[in-house]
């Protein structure tokens, strides 16, 4: 015990010791903490003095360039630049068109070209069109308006790109023959939801008595049944005998009279009245077949390879129709 008790006061008597030379030991700072800093701005304010410091504006109206703005068959192109003095960035263009029918404008494009063509319009209407400038700073002002007229009657071919896969086409889309031995649905390649329009189909080839349909179709229409089977299409089938109607896979007014190699089929659509009207050489086939017709539809047909048929756009009207009759049939000599 009393080794112990010696042993812990040698044992203080050092930690006392040792916290005294710490003590006596400690470092003072040999230079002051405070500095001066100078800094030199003179080449920052120089930098800042040359530079040009730019407002941004909106852009100035666009310049229809008239040499070539056109319009061809129900299409039109429009050409515009930004006037020659003009500084101000552009960053992209709105084109607008109204409704053909004089209703307000809407957008039809949106981009950095200067030049575009609009398709899918309606035949023999006007339209009026402007553009104008964007940037960051906001949209400019329009540019003039210009009115353009397209083609008074209709002029259109057969479109492969929706045609059935077993659809024929030759002399330019206008001709259209089938590989298959059932019907198959092709379509032409424009689209009709106002005015009065006509065209017709010539028959090259009639074998074994098949029975083509002929009329109008919406674009989502079956492409691998006969015409007027589903609700999409509205059609006059025809054999060397006699024709029926169809729509929606309801057959109606059985008319004799057929066709043969060399016959041409009309079909007159008539928007103001609503109402499809066929006729085989120059001679109405039955009554009105349809009537209430609305929205957009296209000139359709269907065939198998027994027959081969050949489109005629661009026509008149008949002399004996007149959209404000009150009823065709009467004026049918």
């Amino acid at each position: 015990m009393e080794y112990c008790l010696e042993i812990s006061d040698a044992l203080i008597r050092r930690v006392s010791m040792t916290e005294g030379q710490w003590g006596k030991g400690t470092l003072t700072p040999r230079m002051t903490s405070d500095f001066d800093l100078t800094l030199d701005n003179g080449p920052l304010l120089q930098t800042i003095h040359q530079l040009d410091f730019v407002q941004m504006k909106v852009p100035a109206a666009p310049m229809l360039q008239l040499e070539e703005c056109c319009t061809q068959n129900n299409s039109a192109t429009l050409s515009w630049k930004q006037p020659p003095l003009s500084t101000i960035a552009v960053d992209g263009y709105i084109l607008e068109l109204d409704d053909g029918n004089m209703g307000p404008f809407r957008e039809v494009y949106v981009g950095t070209e200067t030049i575009c063509t609009v398709d899918g319009l309606h035949f023999n209407s006007t339209y009026k069109s402007r553009v104008k400038a964007f940037n960051a700073s906001g949209v400019g002002q329009y540019s003039k308006t210009l009115i353009m007229q397209t083609s008074e009657i209709a002029w259109f071919t057969f479109d492969p790109a929706s045609a059935h896969p077993d659809i024929v086409l030759s002399n330019d889309n206008l001709t259209v023959s089938c590989n298959s031995y059932d019907d198959r649905v092709v379509m032409g390649n424009s689209a009709f939801s106002r005015g009065v329009h006509y065209w017709e189909m010539t028959v090259d080839r009639y074998d074994n008595h098949p029975d083509p349909a002929f009329g109008i179709a919406r674009a989502d229409v079956l492409k691998d049944v006969m015409l007027g089977k589903d609700d999409k299409a509205w059609a006059m089938y025809v054999d060397n005998n006699r024709s029926w109607f169809m729509h929606n896979n309801s057959h109606t007014n059985r008319t004799d009279g057929g066709i043969g190699k060399g016959a041409t089929i009309g079909i007159l659509l008539d928007f103001s009245r609503g109402i499809l009207i066929f006729l085989i050489n120059d001679e109405q086939q039955g009554p009105v077949a349809f009537e209430g017709l609305e929205g957009v539809y296209y000139p359709a047909i269907s065939l198998n390879r027994n027959v081969q048929i050949t489109l005629h756009t661009g026509l008149p009207i008949p002399d004996f129709y007149s959209p404000g009759d009150a009823d065709p049939t009467d004026s049918v000599c």
